[in-house]
């Protein structure tokens, strides 16, 4: 069976696949992996979400997260990893007003349950009026449903509110 090639695009799911001995390294490399001992979660969110993605979510350098799973594993290092490094909105935005939010989703429930929150979040996207706004609630840094939603041509705003509580406002 060939291995697993580690790139930025790779999914997490699939890393942990080929290498289930990285989770350790991975966790020792951002608290916010903990999150990879759920079973629910590994079976759901890490399907989607990519080592670029994670990188976000662990505050970390992709480049050196890759590389120092690469080199865990015996692969060469990348140099020079052509990643398109997102910039999420963290700063509130003069498009913010309490207001102006008419629908609030917490997926942290569906997240625990097991539950795939981004088709949901994005149907209640779809259906946003102008100048209308989703809040998201979500333990974690959703990378991917924030990197889908600018695909869509959706402006957000990613708050902290603490390590296990973040909401991502959504607007046209």
């Amino acid at each position: 069976m060939e291995k697993l090639v580690i790139t930025p695009k790779t999914k997490i799911y699939d890393l942990l696949q080929s290498y289930p001995q990285l989770e350790d390294v991975l966790i020792g490399m951002a608290p916010q992996f903990k999150k990879l001992k759920n079973p629910v979660l590994r079976r759901t969110i890490t399907k989607i979400t990519t080592l670029n993605q994670a990188a976000t979510i662990g505050g970390l350098n992709v480049e050196e997260l890759v590389n120092t799973l690469r080199k865990e594993i015996g692969q060469e290092n990348i140099r020079e990893l052509s990643v398109t490094e997102t910039q999420y909105q963290t700063d509130r935005p003069d498009w913010y007003s309490e207001k102006r939010v008419v629908n609030s989703i917490d997926i942290r429930d569906m997240l625990h349950a097991g539950e795939q929150p981004v088709h949901e979040v994005l149907s209640a996207i779809k259906k946003l009026g102008d100048g209308e706004l989703l809040e998201v609630i979500a333990p974690f840094i959703p990378a991917p449903l924030i990197d889908k939603s600018l695909s869509l041509n959706c402006r957000h705003w990613l708050k902290k509110e603490s390590d296990e509580k973040f909401v991502i406002y959504f607007g046209k």
